[in-house]
């Protein structure tokens, strides 16, 4: 199941690029025990989202502004996230995260 932030065939706008501030360093998180489902796919801009909700505790309008998205964009990306996670905690999947900053993304660190 992945999902992700991109066009799908020929019709319809780009999509625009998301700036993430930071970058993570950690690549998957492991249940114990592990059950062998198939892993849940989390996105580098669904992560930067929920850190600067969660742990910079700014508004969805800050967020948005800080990653040059919109509010709508900005409260998919978190709903989506969030859903993923949970779903990983109960089910105890793999969660591991992707990262598509070649085409899509445009890291630029903020230090």
């Amino acid at each position: 199941m992945m999902r992700g932030r991109r066009r799908r065939g020929k019709y319809g706008r780009q999509s625009n690029p998301v700036k993430i501030n930071y970058q993570i360093e950690t690549k998957a998180l492991n249940p114990e025990p592990d059950n062998g489902l198939e892993p849940i796919y989390l996105e580098s801009a669904e992560i930067e989202v929920m850190r600067l909700l969660d742990l910079e505790d700014l508004n969805q309008q800050e967020a948005g502004d800080r990653m040059g998205v919109s509010r709508g964009t900005i409260w998919r990306l978190v709903q989506r996230g969030r859903r993923k996670i949970m779903k990983a905690f109960v089910e105890g999947r793999r969660i591991e995260i992707r990262d598509f900053f070649n085409q899509l993304y445009q890291f630029k660190p903020t230090n």
